[in-house]
């Protein structure tokens, strides 16, 4: 079982890698492996709403996305960190994941991510992360993705990493956070050796208000 922890700040190094480093070593205490993926700072283009993915089965812009999403499909879970710009998740994440979620679920070899569990984490000087773990975490409730909780909000707080490190209750619930990640990804583990099946699937049916 491996886990994918995506470093969305343009800082390889900084407040939020922290938080995500201090998850995979205690995934590795759990038994489970984990790789930690930088966004880096190249331009990320927005989602044009072109569709066109829908017949091409990745995106119609040739970059970094698509190879991220046939890169995810060799992971069992998904934890990505952003920090937090104007009280919201940074920019580049966000254009990352709209064509990165939305591609990858008309993926021809299936959704990367459906049904699997996820995780959003936040590093801010101060405020704004309520407001941006609730929008990372609609990629997840739109995608059949079990949410992985800590006892908290799994936020750390700190405007360098040295000052992340002295959050020690951020740092506590993201050691959480990773236990019930692993956790759950056991459970499934197990679910499946006993013949447990996935949720049946259903064609997805449109319903607009303005006819």
């Amino acid at each position: 079982m491996k886990v994918l922890l995506f470093n969305g700040s343009p800082h390889k190094n900084g407040c939020t890698y922290v938080a995500l480093e201090e998850i995979a070593k205690t995934l590795k205490e759990e038994g489970i492996d984990s790789e930690i993926y930088q966004i880096g700072t190249e331009p990320v283009a927005a989602c044009k709403a072109c569709y066109a993915c829908g017949n091409l089965g990745k995106c119609v812009i040739n970059d970094k996305v698509n190879d991220f999403v046939e890169y995810a499909a060799n992971f069992d879970g998904f934890i990505f960190g952003s920090p937090v710009h104007y009280a919201s998740a940074c920019g580049g994440i966000t254009a990352f994941l709209d064509r990165a979620f939305f591609s990858g679920s008309r993926r021809k070899g299936g959704n990367v991510f459906v049904h699997k569990p996820g995780a959003a984490v936040v590093s801010a000087r101060r405020s704004g992360t309520t407001a941006t773990l609730d929008q990372l975490n609609k990629y997840f409730t739109i995608t059949q993705m079990p949410i992985i909780s800590g006892r908290y909000w799994n936020m750390v707080h700190g405007a360098t990493p040295e000052q992340v490190l002295e959050d020690k209750e951020g740092l506590q619930n993201m050691r959480i956070l990773a236990r019930n990640m692993a956790w759950h990804l056991k459970c499934r583990e197990a679910a499946e050796k006993a013949g447990v099946q996935l949720p049946k699937t259903e064609e997805i049916v449109f319903t607009n208000f303005v006819r």
